[in-house]
């Protein structure tokens, strides 16, 4: 009886633990709600899936190509000039001679030519009338009329030529040149000058010196004057204008020329 008892006295704390245990028991077995929930073997983990943003890889396009196009210039066709080749003759004087500085008998005397003499000739005025010689290698050369040599060939197929004037240093230009026309008529003018005594010439004290239009063709005209003015006939029809220039002259050769403004037609 002792034993019961005393087994009875103990009851209400062993009741207590089976009331304990019983809830324990009973709260493991509950379900899990929704916020709760864990991942098992039969039910995987939830993983999320981070979707990368399609990467941009730069599309490099081609330089653009320069494409320049040329376009040829027409250019002009080149224009032949023909040099004509100009020969050098010999030729005879004829008779005694005179020799001058230039293509005329208004020039000044140089020096004479003796009958017989071979001369080269090496250059002529516009209508071959008047040609310059030298000594044959010589370096000194003078006119001569053409008529008065028996050139050894055509004389046209010499070069046509002009050589300087010696000059006067003595003297000083003309001044008042002036010219005027009158149809194909054109009158030169200038103010006189007083050569000193001993100073003279055989010659013209004047010398005009032009490029007038005769027959369609400029040709060179020497002319001497004793008198201030001069006239020339100066046709028209060339295709380039005529000119030309007026001198003093003295023993001792020729003032710098002066331009004579020419009157146009």
């Amino acid at each position: 009886m002792k034993d019961l008892s005393e087994q009875n006295q103990y009851n209400p704390f062993l009741l207590s633990i089976c009331i304990l245990l019983i809830a324990f028991s009973t709260s493991c077995n509950l379900p899990i709600s929704v916020n709760e929930f864990r991942p098992s073997a039969t039910h995987p983990p939830v993983v999320e899936t981070t979707t990368a943003a399609p990467s941009f890889t730069p599309t490099h396009l081609p330089a653009p190509t320069l494409t320049i196009t040329i376009t040829p210039t027409p250019t002009e066709t080149p224009t032949v000039t023909i040099t004509p080749t100009y020969a050098i003759l010999r030729g005879e004087v004829l008779v005694r001679s005179n020799c001058r500085y230039g293509p005329g008998a208004p020039y000044l005397y140089k020096y004479g030519l003796v009958a017989g003499s071979n001369l080269e000739i090496i250059g002529r005025n516009d209508l071959g009338t008047w040609i310059l010689v030298r000594a044959i290698g010589g370096n000194n050369p003078c006119w001569v009329k053409a008529s008065l040599m028996d050139a050894k060939g055509n004389v046209m197929s010499v070069a046509p030529t002009y050589i300087p004037l010696p000059q006067s240093p003595y003297y000083r230009p003309l001044t008042g040149v002036s010219a005027v026309r009158d149809g194909n008529e054109v009158t030169i003018f200038w103010n006189g000058v007083q050569l000193r005594a001993g100073d003279e010439t055989a010659e013209a004290p004047y010398l005009v010196e032009a490029w007038i239009c005769t027959n369609d063709q400029i040709i060179f005209t020497p002319i001497g004057s004793y008198a201030t003015a001069v006239k020339v006939i100066d046709e028209p029809g060339c295709s380039e204008p005529s000119y030309g220039r007026v001198y003093l002259v003295e023993k001792h050769g020729y003032t710098r020329w002066v331009e004579i403004p020419w009157p146009a037609h």
